[in-house]
Formats: C-alpha cells, sequence, structure tokens
C-alpha cells in the first residue's frame, strides 16, 4: 500500500509540473523536482532519512557577474548539519565564485551529493588566493559525491602569466581547480574542468577515490595544469575520462599505495607521470600502481618516471605496471628520467655519455629514490623522438627487475627505426621488441 501510495504522488507531482512548464528551465526544474522526491521515497522506504538543499534558496544568483560564494557556504553548512542521505543542488546557470572551503566532518549525514548542473567560474583577483589553495577544496569528508555533468571554469588564461614555477624553485602557487583533502569514500563522476589556474583536481591525504568520465582541458601551453595530481593517497581509481592540459595529464606523487588509472584519452601535455619524486625531505614511498588501456596522443612524454637527482632522502617507488597502451605521434613514449630538474638554474650537469657529474658547488648527486619492479606490456604506436625509449636510471640507485614485454614503436616519420637509450639499468626483455633492447 506504502508503495502504491507514494508512486502515484510521484506520478501526480511529475505531471503537474510537466503541465504548466512551458520552457526549457521549468522543464529541467520539473525533471530535478521529479528525481529528487523519487530519491527521498527511496531513502524513505530504506528507513532513511532524505533531505535537499538548493544553493539558489540560500540566495545564490546565478548572473555570472555576483560572488555566489557566501550562498553556496551557507546551503553547505546545512546540508552537513543534517542528517542521513543529503542532496546540494546547485542549478544550471552561471556562478562566478571566489575561493571556498567545504569542509567535514558531516557527523550525522551518512552520504552527501552534490549534483552540480551549474557552470562555475572562478575569480581572477589573485590576491584572493592563498599559495598552494584550492579554488573549490573539500576537506576530511566522508561518503562524498560530486556528480551532475556542470563545469568547474578556472577562467586562468590572466593567470598563467604569473606562474614562474616553470622556471624557478621560488615562486607562488596558483590555486587548483578542484582539490580534495583529507577524504574517504569519494566519488566524482560526470563532470568538466576547464582552464584551472594550475592543477585541475588534486587529491592529497584521501581513501577510497573513484573518477570517472571526467572532461579535463586546458592549452597545451598553459603552465603546471596537470589534470589530475594524486599525492599520500591509497585506493584511487581514476577511469574513462578525457584529459588535455599543459602538463601531466595524471601525475602520481610521493606517498600512494594502490594507485589504479584505466581508459583515460590523454593529450595534450606531458603524458603520465610517476612523480617526480625525491624533491622534498622525508617523502614517502610509491607502492602499486597499474596504468592499462588508455590512449596519449600528441604529448611530449608518454609514461614517465621522473625523480629529482640529489635526493634529500632515500625513498622507494616500486609494483608499476603500465600496460594496453597506445601512443599515437608521442615524444619519448616510455621514459624513466631520474636526473629530472625543470628549472634553467638547475647545477647538474650530464656529460655526453650520460653519466651523471657533480657539479662545482657539490651539488647534483645521484637521485636517491630506488625503482623498483616495474612492468612495460603490451605497448604500442608511435614516437615523434627518434629515441622511443630512455631509461636514465640513478647511478648511486640502478634500477631494479624493469620488465618489458611486447612494445612496439615505430617512428611516426616512417623514415627509419626508433632506438632505445639505458643507462644504469638491465632490463628483462620478452615478445615484440620494437625498438630493439639496449645492448
Amino acid at each position: 500500500m506504502g508503495i502504491d501510495i507514494i508512486g502515484m504522488g510521484l506520478i501526480f507531482v511529475l505531471s503537474f509540473f510537466l503541465f504548466f512548464c512551458v520552457n526549457g528551465r521549468e522543464l529541467e526544474l520539473a525533471r530535478t523536482g521529479a528525481q529528487m522526491l523519487e530519491r527521498r521515497s527511496t531513502a524513505e522506504l530504506k528507513g532513511e532519512k532524505f533531505h535537499f538543499f538548493n544553493v539558489r534558496s540560500f540566495g545564490a544568483q546565478a548572473d555570472g557577474h555576483t560572488d555566489d560564494r557566501n550562498a553556496f557556504l551557507k546551503a553547505w553548512n546545512e546540508a552537513c548539519g543534517s542528517t542521513g542521505k543529503v542532496e546540494l543542488l546547485i542549478p544550471k546557470g552561471t556562478y562566478l565564485i571566489g575561493p571556498i572551503i567545504f569542509a567535514g566532518p558531516c557527523r550525522n549525514v551518512s552520504s552527501i551529493t552534490v549534483l552540480m548542473k551549474g557552470y562555475l567560474k572562478a575569480t581572477k583577483d589573485l590576491s584572493e588566493y592563498e599559495s598552494s589553495s584550492g579554488w573549490i577544496e573539500f576537506r576530511w569528508t566522508e561518503d562524498l559525491n560530486l556528480t551532475g555533468g556542470g563545469t568547474f571554469d578556472g577562467q586562468g588564461f590572466e593567470a598563467w602569466p604569473h606562474n614562474k614555477c616553470p622556471v624557478s624553485a621560488d615562486c607562488k602557487l596558483l590555486p587548483t581547480n578542484l582539490k580534495f583533502i583529507g577524504t574517504n569514500r569519494t566519488a566524482v563522476q560526470n563532470i568538466t574542468s576547464l582552464n584551472s589556474k594550475f592543477f585541475h583536481i588534486a587529491l592529497v591525504n584521501c581513501k577510497d577515490f573513484k573518477g570517472s568520465q571526467m572532461n579535463i582541458s586546458a592549452p597545451g601551453n598553459s603552465p603546471n595544469t596537470d589534470g589530475i595530481h594524486v599525492e599520500r593517497s591509497s585506493n584511487v581509481y581514476i577511469s574513462r575520462s578525457f584529459i588535455g592540459s599543459g602538463d601531466d595529464c595524471i601525475s602520481v606523487g610521493q606517498g600512494n599505495s594502490h594507485i589504479t588509472i584505466a581508459g583515460i584519452i590523454c593529450g595534450p601535455g606531458h603524458g603520465i607521470s610517476v612523480g617526480s619524486l625525491g624533491r622534498y625531505p622525508n617523502e614517502k614511498d610509491v607502492n602499486g600502481l597499474l596504468v592499462k588501456d588508455s590512449i596519449i596522443i600528441g604529448t611530449t612524454n608518454g609514461v614517465r618516471i621522473k625523480t629529482w637527482a640529489d635526493s634529500p632522502n632515500s625513498s622507494e617507488a616500486t609494483n608499476m605496471t603500465f600496460k594496453n597502451i597506445i601512443m599515437i605521434n608521442v615524444n619519448n613514449p616510455i621514459i624513466i628520467d631520474q636526473t629530472y630538474c625543470p628549472f634553467i638554474s638547475c647545477s647538474l650537469k650530464i656529460d655526453k655519455s650520460q653519466a651523471l657529474r657533480p657539479s662545482s658547488n657539490g651539488e647534483g648527486a645521484p637521485s636517491r629514490v630506488k625503482l623498483s619492479n616495474i612492468y612495460f606490456k603490451n605497448i604500442r604506436g608511435t614516437s615523434s623522438s627518434a629515441v622511443a625509449v630512455t631509461l636514465k636510471c640513478s647511478q648511486g640507485n640502478p634500477c631494479q627487475n624493469i620488465y618489458f614485454h611486447d612494445v612496439h614503436l615505430d617512428l611516426s616519420s616512417g623514415n627509419q627505426h626508433a632506438t632505445s637509450s639505458c643507462t644504469n639499468v638491465r632490463v628483462k626483455y620478452s615478445g615484440t621488441q620494437i625498438p630493439p633492447p639496449c645492448d
């Protein structure tokens, strides 16, 4: 009986809205209202409370000019302070938003869904943002779902000329579009991130994160606009997404474990990278990475592991597999670089034999990051660089247990065969090997 009454109520409400709503916006509200009622009824049938919040009800103007962050924060605080299952709706519309932190824990909430259907634009004034902060941050939440098909536009074009990080270690970090800090059981699906001032999405100290059907885009010459950066996190699964940026499509930093990256179309950008590692004191190990079933197009690197020379401490990156990856006109399709340093001021010197030499001021010691148990399987396609495979391992910590199985990389030009270059490593080969293995 209860189910029949609820079903009849849903039909009546939906019919009412569809009968009286005559334009697209009202039809969207009708659909949203019906979906909300359906989810609420389902939750209540299971004995759970369901609470619904709309940022427009808290004063959001959605005119693209008024800063709506206070309305968003009020709506979040009400939602986070509620009970049971919670949904926070950001309806269609253009919202100007300054830096904002959605903080937990939401102690009495079993799950919170942010249904982001709007188009959010970041404020352009850099003085509003703290160094290394996020434009939009989620902190210390559990069972957070972010979905809805909406867009986060960082409006980074005017900020990029102020980014000095590609050439100098002494630089101010610009804001990341979306930053997740200390979250547990987070799902992000069906969102778009555009033109971030710095990274698009960053995960720091997160557990059990799933991201899928994400569209991340910035020009290929935009500095440090990594698609997704993961650091000190575990059980992360990123899949079925399009990522194009001016830096790494995905970068896996220090302190991570059990990271899976699958079904990514990457380009433009710097490819899919581990690192950089070994730059800062007391970095944690990386253990357990799987990159699979992806396509990399026109990037400056394909799959890359990069560690700094002269690392302040010892650390390790191990148990990493790259398999079933297609390269299309990629520079450096497979590269391990343990002499990484992107700054003009780097004192590291490398002679013609690629052997590491300390500079005159005593800097430039070998990397102390140990790389081991790394597998490259079924990687095929075309290289825009004559050297398709570069393995430049540390003189102080040579790479161990590096395996190549069925690698086939031709030159994009088709005029000659690609080559391999190996330093401080012995590779174990099986199956097809094009380019030929190192001597």
